[in-house]
């Protein structure tokens, strides 16, 4: 369970890295781990205690996929859309997944049990297509392995 945004908690994190090189990415990845997010509140905050541009922090927070603005629901499920994938059908089982949970790229069901993104390559090539449900592999995507990934996510 992720906490409530805190700004004395989100400063404890940032000073934590104080006598770090380059502490950006290790604060966000901790900020995310808190919160389950990046909100717009610690954009604010590191930005001034790094003594950089909120437009800075910003950039790097929204370059990288993994770091979010709002929570994931309960459970990720990381869809392949890397060539390999592409080539084994990968396409229309991505719409079948997302129209099986009725969502889009990266939202959230409305119960909150599923977040369904996008990812390039997750080195699965060989078992395209493949997907990444809470960080495990699930490879061959076809419509029984997505029913089984429906009851496991609660769907």
């Amino acid at each position: 369970m992720n906490a409530a945004w805190n700004e004395a908690q989100a400063l404890e994190i940032v000073r934590r890295h104080d006598d770090r090189e380059g502490p950006l990415l290790p604060i966000l990845h901790d900020i995310q781990a808190t919160f389950g997010c990046v909100p717009i509140e610690a954009i604010r905050l590191i930005a001034g205690e790094l003594n950089l541009t909120r437009a800075e922090v910003h950039g790097v927070v929204s370059f990288y996929h993994d770091f979010r603005d709002r929570p994931a629901g309960r459970h990720v499920l990381k869809l392949c859309r890397a060539e390999a994938c592409q080539s084994m059908n990968g396409e229309a089982v991505a719409q079948q997944v997302l129209e099986r949970f009725g969502v889009g790229w990266g939202e959230t069901a409305p119960d909150g049990s599923v977040t369904v993104e996008a990812v390039y390559c997750l080195g699965l090539c060989a078992c395209a297509p493949s997907a990444m449900l809470d960080d495990e592999p699930r490879a061959r995507l076809d419509p029984t392995v997505i029913e089984e990934i429906a009851r496991e996510v609660g769907r």
